[in-house]
């Protein structure tokens, strides 16, 4: 028989309630956090605002992450996986629908992974995190577009292409364009596609 609490109900329950609420909380935390570094340099954060905003005591918000650094690592971290997940998805079966996805995923993201690439070397642990997210770029620009490379070149001229595709495709690229270059997201679109063209005849 499993041993009830005085409210009649098994602790199995009560358990699974308990960590489903804490798992809840630290979301909460978590997406605090993401909000305030999407606006906010990060040593201008204050852990007091986060936890305002998540609506707990600052003192959960340490207990949980250890502190302002743990709690940065882990959004990155969380984010990370949804990234990678949106970009797997960018991948089409053509090198224009590939871009044109690509420009859509960092309307979402660029300027996160590019806040996050600046100001990794001011949090413990966040330089080894965006190095991951770099080289998960190059990795995804090879899986992506090596197909679709000429097979009659040799094998350093292959590699210089990879290289100059991940240039093309980096966020940084996707941000010149859009912020400096001020062209819309699909004027962006069709200018990555010229860039490619040549490298992907």
């Amino acid at each position: 028989m499993k041993a009830r609490d005085s409210g009649g109900k098994p602790r199995e329950y009560r358990m699974s309630v308990r960590a489903e609420s804490a798992e809840a909380t630290g979301e909460r935390i978590v997406d605090a956090m993401l909000t305030r570094f999407a606006d906010t340099p990060y040593e201008r954060i204050r852990l007091d605002d986060v936890a305002a905003d998540a609506g707990v005591a600052v003192q959960t918000v340490i207990r949980r992450f250890g502190g302002k650094p743990g709690l940065m690592t882990t959004v990155v971290e969380r984010e990370l996986g949804r990234i990678a997940a949106a970009r797997e998805a960018a991948a089409q079966a053509s090198v224009a629908a590939t871009v044109e996805a690509l420009v859509e995923h960092y309307e979402v993201y660029g300027a996160l992974i590019l806040k996050t690439y600046s100001e990794a070397p001011l949090v413990p642990g966040l330089v080894d995190l965006a190095a991951r997210g770099r080289a998960y770029h190059v990795d995804w620009c090879r899986r992506t577009f090596e197909q679709h490379l000429d097979p009659s070149l040799d094998g350093a001229t292959q590699r210089l292409r990879l290289a100059q595709i991940v240039a093309v495709c980096d966020a940084t690229t996707w941000r010149i364009l859009r912020a400096d270059g001020g062209l819309t997201a699909a004027e962006t679109t069709t200018a990555l596609r010229a860039f490619l063209a040549p490298l992907l005849p």
